[in-house]
């Protein structure tokens, strides 16, 4: 599958918001109860905190060959990555993985010396593949729940 990554721009929030919500729903429902990924989706609601997010963040998308977006990313300056979602229906096409390597680029190329990311029960094998260790398993507060994850770090080599 041939994907274009680029820079996230304000007109792709809602797009961004839906992909999110409907990942949380589905993809995580491995992992989490139907009312824990129902709680964790409503998270993404605020229009207006995404717009805060996209302003506070690296966010990056990656654009299928028809332009839909199938996935996103985002890193802040210190090095923390605040979200990394590929849509249902293109997961283990390598969209997480671009996406990630090119979170990785530009996190060195802006001298951080490590990554971290507090990490879903579903996506951990996967951080843990792009050499992330677990420095604490967790419960982080949703809306009203209280969900598993895991604080996850990797030290960069410049």
């Amino acid at each position: 599958m041939k994907i274009l990554i680029r820079r996230a721009i304000i007109s792709d929030l809602s797009e961004l918001k839906e992909l999110y919500q409907d990942t949380v729903l589905t993809v995580n429902r491995e992992d989490y109860t139907k009312e824990e990924v129902k709680d964790w989706a409503s998270c993404g609601n605020d229009i207006e905190h995404w717009s805060e997010l996209l302003k506070e963040h690296h966010y990056i998308v990656a654009e299928n060959e028809n332009g839909m977006i199938v996935g996103f990313a985002s890193v802040n300056d210190y090095g923390y990555m605040n979200a990394l979602f590929v849509h249902k229906n293109f997961l283990r096409n390598g969209i997480a993985t671009s996406l990630y390597k090119y979170v990785e680029m530009y996190a060195k190329e802006i001298g951080v010396e490590a990554l971290t990311s507090e990490v879903s029960i579903t996506a951990k094998p996967f951080f843990e593949k792009q050499g992330f260790q677990v420095d604490a398993q967790r419960e982080r507060q949703a809306n009203r729940l209280k969900l598993t994850n895991y604080k996850m770090s990797k030290r960069l080599k410049h």
